[in-house]
């Protein structure tokens, strides 16, 4: 019996995942914190330990390759936007930069860093996106001396794992970083000279589903950006769309060509599509504020110590159906408007209570995404709808607000870490194990 082994390198935890080649039976998931978080030496950057990242991913696949060999492929995916440097040896020569950075933000000129990129290379950029990053630290005088290229700490792994000097990065991760042609599968370099970048600092770049090398004599695929990788774990049709909450949440649709979507983004997917992904800015974080004000409210009133999110769960599914009470859950504002802020509205002496007000969130965190859903510039509407991500499972009254939103029944992949396994389905199609991700898809994918 041949495996897959998947890796998710995430913000806050990683993911390691061993699928059955011939069925995608999982065999094993594991996931366990990123505890590789820097000290932020100026309250607004955002750094991550490569050296320990490294010893928990490669640590997660030594543990799986021997417990489930042999391994048919390896594939990699992560988190988008961050930078790490590399010099010509392949090494690591600075810490992780996230997409969580928020030096972007801060005023530079007549605006902000990210504003002036902005208008400067003619692209969207903002806070966290790696030549944003990459600016300010050639600007402050942080981007080291030795250092030839950078890349995401996904191609980094994939780097390690493939015996790379030089980091070969899949369009999906790529133009993450900003300034990408998406017809061309490139950076617009016309665009990085008018900002001063040297062109000859940026990494490689395939749009293929390419392997890059061998761990032994594993094939290792090119990593991709963890959007894409969730798509490709959840998916069997490209007619269907994906409606992920957890921490965030987002609803990606795939389209043919990069189409105008002002409300999200577009991305580079695989096999020449592209993914149009619609982000509210607080998702699935709206569940968790309202968790802490209850907690609050316990602990001011003396609570009896049970679980608060059961709590919610169980009185949102247990209170009659009534959305009076509306709630706008756009609390940290939009993509195009950072300023917008939620509101209650509606409010009646028959409708303020905790149960209507739990029920009133879940409502509008489904409504968010089916608005920007409906924003979306799709030929045909979808067809089906696939849910994922920890508060889709674990909320019935969620789930069903989903299908009401969308009108559309709703499937649950059977594995649960979608990101991990959309990588080793790449994998599986790049090493030839399977003809193209098409049929990967069909064989490894299935629903509850």
């Amino acid at each position: 019996m041949s495996t897959l082994i998947g890796l998710d390198i995430g913000t806050t935890s990683i993911s390691a995942v061993a699928a059955e080649v011939s069925s995608g039976a999982l065999l094993r998931s594991v996931t366990v914190p990123n505890d590789g978080i820097l000290p932020s030496p100026d309250g607004v950057s955002r750094l991550q330990d490569p050296v320990r990242i490294v010893e928990t991913a490669l640590g997660l696949k030594e543990s799986l390759a021997a417990e489930f060999s042999p391994v048919a492929a390896i594939g990699v995916t992560g988190q988008m936007h961050g930078i790490l440097y590399l010099d010509r040896a392949g090494r690591a020569v600075s810490p992780l930069y996230t997409w969580q950075d928020g030096r972007g933000n801060l005023p530079y000129g007549k605006s902000t860093y990210a504003a002036h990129l902005s208008t400067r290379s003619c692209y969207p950029l903002a806070s966290g996106f790696g030549l944003v990053t990459h600016f300010i630290n050639r600007e402050q005088g942080l981007v080291p001396s030795e250092a030839v290229t950078f890349c995401t700490i996904q191609d980094y792994i994939a780097l390690l794992l493939a015996r790379r000097k030089t980091p070969f990065l899949h369009a999906s991760d790529a133009a993450s970083f900003g300034c990408f042609d998406l017809e061309a599968h490139t950076f617009d370099r016309f665009a990085m000279e008018k900002l001063g970048f040297d062109n000859a600092f940026l990494p490689a770049v395939t749009a293929e589903t390419a392997i890059i090398g061998q761990d032994g004599s594993i094939p290792v695929a090119a990593a991709i950006g963890d959007n894409q990788a969730s798509v490709l774990g959840s998916l069997r049709e490209n007619a269907d769309i994906l409606v992920n909450i957890g921490t965030g949440s987002q609803v990606s649709a795939v389209v043919s060509a990069p189409v105008p979507f002002p409300a999200g983004a577009v991305r580079p997917y695989v096999d020449g599509k592209f993914l149009l992904a619609g982000s509210p800015l607080c998702g699935g974080r709206a569940y968790a504020l309202l968790h802490r004000f209850f907690a609050r409210c316990a602990e001011l009133f003396g609570g009896d110590g049970r679980d608060i999110y059961t709590v919610m769960n169980d009185m949102a599914a247990e209170q009659p159906e009534d959305h009076s009470l509306t709630v706008d859950t756009r609390f940290c504002g939009t993509r195009n408007d950072p300023a917008l802020r939620g509101a209650l509205s509606e409010i009646s002496e028959d409708n303020f209570t905790p149960e209507q007000l739990t029920r009133g969130v879940l409502w509008g965190m489904t409504a968010e995404l089916r608005g920007l859903y409906g924003e979306m510039p799709l030929l045909s509407p979808a067809t089906g709808l696939v849910g994922s991500g920890n508060a889709v499972r674990k909320n019935p009254v969620l789930r069903r607000y989903l299908e009401e939103q969308f009108n559309l029944p709703l499937k649950l992949p059977v594995h649960r870490e979608e990101a991990a396994f959309g990588a080793a389905v790449f994998a599986a199609a790049a090493a030839g194990v399977y003809r193209d991700i098409p049929a990967a898809q069909s064989a490894l994918l299935h629903y509850e």
